[in-house]
């Protein structure tokens, strides 16, 4: 097979025939052997019905019904497991991203000779707030997992057989998969393209910070680093400070020392529970990973035997 397409449903039940159409569209200008994979991320909508109803009209169509919702990454990691082509295009269901990109990333991989090709958008979307926002989260990323993450990168992405392979061999349960692209390797190709907004996002500011907490502890140790930096750094400025002080108070005049005992009791204190909070999170990775829970759990898996 030459083809897969993989995309996930969450409220996606507006979008799903007029996706099916256009993608189609654009496949068969490439070929006619592919298939559609729709991974139901335990949408609450009907987005299920809408997609097996198509189903039952094309053959091609393949659905991964998940037992309920376990995130966009890891309905994205079930359907590359499940996706069959030499070439896996992925991208979203919603036409944020045009699935015409499917005809822009086929004739780029025939130029770039890349394991993948994928889009970057051309003008981050949003307010100021969620544009500033994702310059920090790109740079804090880099910064403290040492990977590099281009910024504004999207789910679409045109991907080889041999890399898909690569990205599903990762077996940890806690992960953003913007990073195990990046830590995936292989030759990758970026195309700068414009992406719509419909209006409403399912990341609001308390996911994504989650997400950048999971993202930067499931691929860094570099916080914990940074603790014990910051403790030689605290523990050689009290040190220099209680010399000053005593010196001070021997042969200048004398200060009162529940001023400074106050303040350093306040700062060794947050401290001490940001660094025994920055160790918990990791612990409770360790505590999740040891379980070796699958990613997802597949209710019902709606295929033709042969297509």
């Amino acid at each position: 097979m030459l083809l897969s397409i993989v995309t996930t449903l969450y409220y996606s039940s507006p979008y799903i025939e007029e996706f099916y159409q256009r993608t189609k569209k654009g496949l068969e200008e490439i070929s006619a052997d592919y298939e559609i994979i729709f991974v139901n991320d335990g949408s609450p909508d009907d987005s299920l019905e809408v997609v097996v109803a198509l189903h039952e009209q094309d053959k091609r169509i393949k659905i991964i019904d998940l037992s309920r919702n376990f995130g966009h990454h890891k309905a994205i990691m079930t359907g590359l497991a499940h996706a069959r082509g030499d070439l896996v295009f992925l991208i979203d269901s919603d036409l944020e991203e045009e699935p015409e990109l499917l005809t822009l990333f086929y004739e780029e991989f025939g130029k770039a000779n890349a394991d993948v090709i994928y889009g970057v958008q051309k003008k981050r979307k949003g307010e100021w707030f969620e544009q500033f926002s994702g310059k920090i989260y790109y740079f804090m990323f880099n910064l403290l997992t040492g990977y590099k993450a281009e910024a504004n990168v999207l789910t679409a992405r045109l991907m080889t057989r041999n890399y898909v392979q690569a990205l599903i061999e990762h077996k940890e349960q806690e992960f953003d998969i913007m990073g195990l692209w990046s830590l995936t390797g292989f030759k990758q190709s970026a195309v700068v393209v414009n992406k719509n907004f419909k209006g409403t996002s399912a990341y609001n500011i308390r996911r994504k910070i989650s997400l950048f907490i999971n993202t930067v502890t499931a691929f860094s140790s570099r916080p914990l680093l940074g603790m014990f930096l910051l403790g030689l750094i605290i523990f050689g400025f009290s040190g220099g400070l209680f010399f000053l002080m005593f010196f001070i108070h021997l042969f200048i005049d004398e200060i009162e020392g529940w001023k400074l005992a106050a303040a350093s009791v306040w700062t060794l204190g947050g401290l001490i529970i940001i660094c025994l909070g920055t160790i918990g999170i990791y612990i409770s990775k360790i505590y999740i990973e040891t379980k070796r829970r699958p990613y997802t759990i597949i209710r019902k898996i709606y295929e033709s035997e042969k297509i």
